[in-house]
């Protein structure tokens, strides 16, 4: 299996090229909100999408009937498709071997409140009648399907933080077992919305910088206070590789591995000491036939939680042994906030272009040593990097852990 094309749209940039540009410089995509008003919240700060332009992708009527999390979606395809040189059209056979795969956390969790202080205040009878295909986390999906004619597998995974990564690794099964020779995979989430912000703020899982927005993202820095909500998504054409060849299709890398695990221990706590983690990890790494010297970097999870950053880096350890003190690890959430089910992708796409362009993107906001986070997180400044196979872990409340592997070609 091997990536044929890219596409996304997230807080640091509104395709693939303006992202990793911003990346590799140590942009930071926080911002105080702009889509409510955010007075009587103790957290006023989030990695929002800015100057989308739909208009240059959709008519009005069409995106105006799809929740905010389903055009990010949608464009990313578009985006994606053109990138790997794709297009179907309805009686092209070819289209029955190409299918689709979304990861979202929540869906379309905006449109969900925004219609019940509808039905609270205005009755039942003016709930809209697009409110459920507007919500479900699979429509972003079905919208792809119809509209870029992918007729193959459609499906979606909800895994919380762990469903894009989920949606990538299934994909690949989906074309090893040849049920399909081109897959649209990735992942999308638009939570940033006053119901999703209070739930976040009263778990305590947030930052609170609201004074330093674009500081307020700091993984593996021991004065890291929570994550900041981002949006946006990322999708990879995943192609079998005689497929992508038969048609002289440019290649970024090779997908090698993918391994799951669960916690089983906490709704939203990682299991301490990073077992469950350190499972997915060394499941991805038999699963592509590697040992963990092979791996030349890891985008990590790297939320910016204290417990986190701690588990993730004791699950590093555990699966590198030695090698964990030489492998850079970066988490490129300090740059675009966690984009949730979104997440995966983004992170999936920053290890693609750090394999192709050999340059590791930084942690930004690191100024303080963690003694609980010791290794090496590639601090504040891109670092060139010979990057053959590059591992990304993604893990969700729930306990479901992650970890994808890729490799050059």
């Amino acid at each position: 299996m091997v990536v044929t094309g890219l596409g996304t749209v997230n807080p640091i940039g509104l395709g693939v090229d303006d992202t990793w540009k911003q990346a590799r410089a140590g942009v930071s995509g926080v911002g105080p909100i702009t889509l409510f008003d955010t007075t009587e919240f103790t957290t006023k700060i989030a990695g929002e999408v800015r100057g989308l332009d739909l208009d240059s992708y959709l008519p009005r009527r069409d995106y105006r009937r799809m929740d905010r999390s389903a055009q990010f979606f949608w464009v990313a395809t578009a985006q994606a498709m053109a990138d790997a040189g794709l297009a179907y059209t309805e009686d092209d056979p070819a289209a029955d071997r190409a299918g689709v795969l979304i990861g979202s956390g929540i869906g379309g969790i905006t449109t969900t409140q925004a219609e019940m202080d509808v039905l609270r205040e205005r009755g039942p009878g003016r709930v809209s009648p697009l409110a459920i295909t507007k919500i479900i986390s699979n429509m972003g999906a079905g919208l792809v399907s119809i509209d870029f004619h992918l007729f193959g597998p459609n499906s979606c995974t909800v895994t919380a933080c762990a469903a894009s990564a989920n949606a990538i690794g299934d994909a690949t099964e989906i074309i090893k077992r040849d049920d399909a020779d081109v897959m649209v995979a990735g992942g999308t989430e638009a939570g940033i919305c006053e119901f999703a912000l209070a739930g976040f703020s009263n778990a305590k899982a947030v930052s609170t910088r609201n004074d330093d927005p674009q500081g307020a993202s700091r993984p593996f820095d021991r004065h890291r206070d929570g994550f900041v909500m981002g949006e946006g998504a990322a999708v990879l054409i995943l192609e079998e590789y005689e497929h992508a060849k038969g048609r002289g299709a440019e290649v970024y890398a090779e997908v090698l591995g993918y391994g799951m695990s669960s916690d089983g221990y906490h709704i939203t706590l990682p299991r301490p000491g990073g077992a469950g983690a350190a499972k997915a990890m060394q499941r991805s790494l038999d699963n592509a036939g590697l040992a963990a010297a092979d791996i030349d970097y890891i985008n990590a999870h790297g939320t910016s939680t204290v417990a986190n950053d701690v588990t993730e880096t004791q699950a590093i350890k555990t699966v590198f042994g030695d090698a964990a003190r030489s492998v850079p690890i970066s988490s490129t959430k300090s740059m675009t906030g966690h984009l949730l089910g979104g997440a995966g992708a983004i992170e999936s796409l920053m290890c693609l272009l750090a394999i192709r362009d050999e340059v590791v993107p930084p942690t930004i906001n690191y100024t303080t040593p963690d003694p609980e986070c010791d290794l090496d997180y590639v601090p504040n400044e891109a670092r060139e990097v010979t990057v053959r196979r590059a591992m990304t872990n993604s893990f969700g409340f729930g306990g479901h852990n992650v970890a994808l592997i890729f490799g050059s070609v």
